[in-house]
């Protein structure tokens, strides 16, 4: 990367406030506290309508957070879910997702009458999101909400249209013709529209209008109620990480948008090959993503543009950007398309620092934790140590007998975020109930478990005695949850995303104990 003074190097006198160095100086400082951060998604947040939303709920988990002294807040990617439910699975890298607008906000405001969505059936198990449901009522509520509209939400969604206009318009256009097609793939649109033939463009601009419309007022509630999430988490010194996944999903505004930077079939426009991970220890057949894998070559030409409009417009949302899958920027696997697993793949070069220098030159320092879980490839080490990010470290990775494995605790390094699990790992308790008998008695010996303390605060207190700077604990962890809390189990179908928090699993007991533990090992906030 390009070489510049380090902030290590300037006197503070030499530091204006309000300037870039001053930035610098601040991010240098935010990165080398001690901290911690509780992963919990807007979907499991408790609430009464379905699926946790942006709204009250909301702020009282940024409450609970400053009480037991976290500075992070790490949630997992907000677009608009799609086929399986998953958030890495998107119609649109940059939309949010309608289901987490909160509705009682949009009564405050007068959009919504309390009768009209207090008792519709999005789903009467506290604990668990029933995705069914929310697809079948929850645009018909929203769809209210865009019919009350005022002068004045008119005045700001158009504001928000211009300052957005770079995505808003093709997303809304591209949500409004899937609905009129009865929700198929643009792959399966007629040629002229899947094409974006200008007459088509035109006649679908012009015929759907007021659906057009009704796509952008959405997208305008929900990042005006993002932006007072946040703020209200900012007023509370809690900040938010947000989570970027690498490949977008076919089916999205992206991809029939921006067609030029996958490698797509040039006339079916279906992928060549398609994206996943080789065989690992979260699958003996690897992971099938599916998702189409870009042209990086063009996307180089293009100074990788739309990965920088991306990443720009992310950081206006989050604080701190988690990419994930950061091995494929130095190589990744391509699996044929069609292939039933990912047993088949190659391994690809990606685009290398090449990558890293534009996103330098163009947006400075940005504040980035990488997930570089898996094969450590001679590519990926590299590009590692030049990029200088931070990367991960799974604790529940480290425990193999006397194996001195690189996630053990006394391994993890101070430039590498400790993860007791992340959203793909069984939590806590599922995981030490299903480890063999001589792998459980080495983590009992290690960290010297009682049930007394509690199995997985044990774990929890390895991840903040590491020397990492920042300890990363899902809630279904403090809570001592079983597999049945678990977010994702790779390469299935049917059973994820779904977990949510009860309201009273969420106290202020917890919260002190919580925090406790993090002053213990000097990561209060």
């Amino acid at each position: 990367m390009t070489e510049k003074m380090s902030t290590q190097d300037m006197s503070i006198a030499e530091v204006v406030p309000g300037t870039a160095e001053a930035d610098r100086v601040d991010m240098d400082n935010r990165a080398k506290r001690r901290a911690s951060c509780i992963i919990l998604h807007i979907s499991s947040l408790p609430g009464p309508y379905g699926i946790g939303t942006m709204g009250k709920s909301a702020c009282n988990f940024v409450d609970f957070l400053a009480e037991a002294g976290q500075k992070y807040w790490q949630i997992l990617p907000l677009g608009p879910t799609s086929y399986g439910d998953s958030p890495y699975q998107s119609y649109s890298s940059f939309a949010g997702n309608p289901y987490l607008i909160d509705l009682d906000l949009l009564e405050e405001e007068g959009l919504l009458e309390r009768t009209e969505f207090e008792n519709v059936n999005f789903g009467s198990d506290e604990t668990s999101v029933d995705y069914s449901l929310l697809y079948l009522y929850r645009f018909r509520v929203l769809k209210l909400a865009y019919h009350r509209r005022t002068e004045d939400h008119l005045k700001e969604m158009a504001i928000f249209r211009e300052e957005n206009a770079y995505w808003v318009e093709d997303y809304a256009m591209y949500m409004a013709i899937k609905k009129e097609l009865l929700d198929i793939s643009w792959v399966e649109w007629p040629d002229d529209i899947r094409q974006r033939q200008p007459e088509a463009m035109d006649k679908y601009r012009e015929q759907l209008a007021d659906e057009i419309d009704y796509y952008v007022f959405i997208q305008y509630l929900f990042f005006k109620q993002w932006k007072a999430l946040r703020k209200y988490a900012h007023d509370h010194h809690v900040e938010i990480i947000g989570d970027i996944p690498i490949y977008i999903s076919l089916d999205s505004a992206d991809a029939w948008a921006n067609p030029e930077i996958l490698a797509l079939d040039s006339k079916t426009c279906l992928p060549i090959e398609v994206g996943g991970c080789p065989p690992d220890g979260f699958s003996d057949d690897g992971q099938l993503w599916g998702n189409p894998i870009y042209n990086w070559d063009h996307l180089k030409e293009q100074d990788f543009e739309w990965w920088m409009r991306r990443i720009e417009i992310n950081l206006e949302f989050f604080d701190i950007l988690r990419l994930d899958h950061f091995i494929g920027f130095s190589s990744y696997w391509a699996i044929p398309y069609g292939d039933k697993n990912a047993k088949y793949g190659k391994r690809r070069l990606g685009p290398g620092i090449a990558f890293f220098d534009v996103l330098q030159e163009r947006l400075g320092e940005v504040p980035i934790i990488v997930e570089d879980l898996g094969t450590q490839s001679k590519e990926l080490l590299e590009l590692k140590a030049a990029v200088g990010y931070p990367g991960m470290a799974v604790l529940q990775f480290g425990f193999f007998p006397f194996e001195n494995a690189d996630y053990v605790p006394h391994n993890v390094e101070e430039n590498t975020i400790v993860y007791t699990g992340t959203h793909d790992n069984e939590t806590i308790r599922g995981w030490l109930e299903n480890l063999d008998s001589d792998s459980f008695e080495y983590v009992r010996e290690y960290l010297n478990l009682t049930e007394e303390e509690g199995y997985n605060w044990g774990l929890v207190r390895a991840a903040m005695m590491t020397h990492s700077r920042l300890a990363v604990v899902q809630m279904q962890d403090y809570l001592n949850l079983g597999n049945e809390a678990r977010m994702n189990e790779p390469s299935t179908l049917g059973k994820n995303w779904k977990w949510r928090v009860r309201k009273d699993d969420i106290t202020r007991e917890l919260a002190a104990k919580i925090k406790l533990v993090t002053r213990i090992y000097g990561r209060a906030n």
